[in-house]
C-alpha cells in the first residue's frame, strides 16, 4: 500500500527548460512569498518557525529519496542524491536549532542559514537544470525546497536573529567547513559514487566555470578556489538580505 502511494504519484512530465515561464513564474511568484512570509513571520519565535522549515524540509525529502528508490532507480539505492548537499544542510540545522544549548551556537547557524542557505537557494533557482526532472513532483520538490531555503534565509534576516549586535560572518565558517569535512567523508566512502558539496577528490569539480578551472589546475587547487568562492558568495549573500531587510 505504501509503495502503491509513491508510485501513483509518478506524474510524468516533459523536463522544463530552465529560463520558460514555468520556471520563471514559479520562481518569482515563490520568492515574492519567502520575502512577504519572512516579514510577517519575523516576530514569531525563532525556535518555532525553523523547527516547522525543518520538519517540512524532512518530511519532503523522505518522500524525494522513497520516490528515486523505488520509481526512478528500480530498488536501488543513487549515492548521488543522498542528501547532504549544500542546499540540505539548512534542513539539519533547522532540525537541531531548537536544541543548541548556547546563544552564540544558535547566532552561527542562524548566519550561515542566512547567508549560505540564501546563497545555495538562490543559486539553485537562477541555474535549475538540476531541478527539473520528467516527474512533477520531483520538480516542484527541487523548486519548492529552494524557494524554502530563500525563505528560511529572509526569516533569519527580518527576524534579526542573524542580525545581532557583535554578530560576525565569520561564526559560520565553522559550520561550513564542518559540513566540507562530512561531505569530503561521504565522498570517499562511496568511492567516487557521491559528490557531495561537489568537493570529491576522485575528480574534477562539477559546477559550471569550476569544472574548467578545475581541470587547468587539478582537482585540489580547483576546489580549493570553489570552496573560496562558495564563502565570497555567502558573504555578499548575507550583506545583501542585511541591507534589503534590517
Amino acid at each position: 500500500m505504501f509503495w502503491t502511494l509513491i508510485e501513483a504519484s509518478a506524474w510524468p512530465m516533459t523536463p522544463p527548460k530552465p529560463w520558460t515561464a514555468f520556471h520563471i513564474a514559479i520562481s518569482l511568484a515563490g520568492l515574492a512569498a519567502a520575502f512577504c512570509l519572512a516579514r510577517r513571520l519575523s516576530s514569531k519565535n525563532p525556535s518555532a518557525v525553523l523547527r516547522t522549515c525543518g520538519a517540512l524540509l524532512a518530511v519532503s525529502e523522505i518522500y524525494k529519496q522513497l520516490f528515486l528508490y523505488r520509481v526512478v532507480n528500480q530498488g536501488c539505492y543513487n549515492w548521488w542524491y543522498f542528501p547532504f548537499q549544500l542546499c540540505s544542510t539548512p534542513m539539519y540545522l533547522c532540525l537541531l536549532f531548537p536544541l543548541f544549548p548556547q546563544e552564540r551556537f544558535r547566532t552561527a547557524a542562524a548566519v550561515y542559514l542566512q547567508s549560505f542557505g540564501f546563497l545555495g537557494g538562490i543559486m539553485a533557482l537562477a541555474e535549475p537544470s538540476g531541478l527539473m526532472h520528467p516527474y512533477w513532483t520531483l520538480t516542484l520538490h527541487g523548486l519548492g525546497w529552494h524557494i524554502l531555503l530563500v525563505f528560511i534565509a529572509c526569516y533569519c534576516t527580518a527576524s534579526g536573529l542573524a542580525c545581532k549586535t557583535g554578530c560576525r560572518f565569520l561564526s559560520a565558517l565553522p559550520l561550513f567547513f564542518i559540513f566540507c569535512l562530512a561531505a569530503t567523508a561521504i565522498n570517499l566512502f562511496t568511492e567516487g559514487q557521491a559528490d557531495m558539496f561537489y568537493i570529491s577528490p576522485y575528480y574534477p569539480v562539477t559546477q559550471v566555470l569550476f569544472h574548467e578551472i578545475s581541470v587547468a589546475l587539478g582537482i585540489g587547487p580547483g576546489i580549493a578556489v570553489y570552496l573560496a568562492s562558495v564563502c565570497a558568495g555567502a558573504f555578499l549573500s548575507r550583506r545583501l538580505l542585511n541591507r534589503v531587510l534590517h
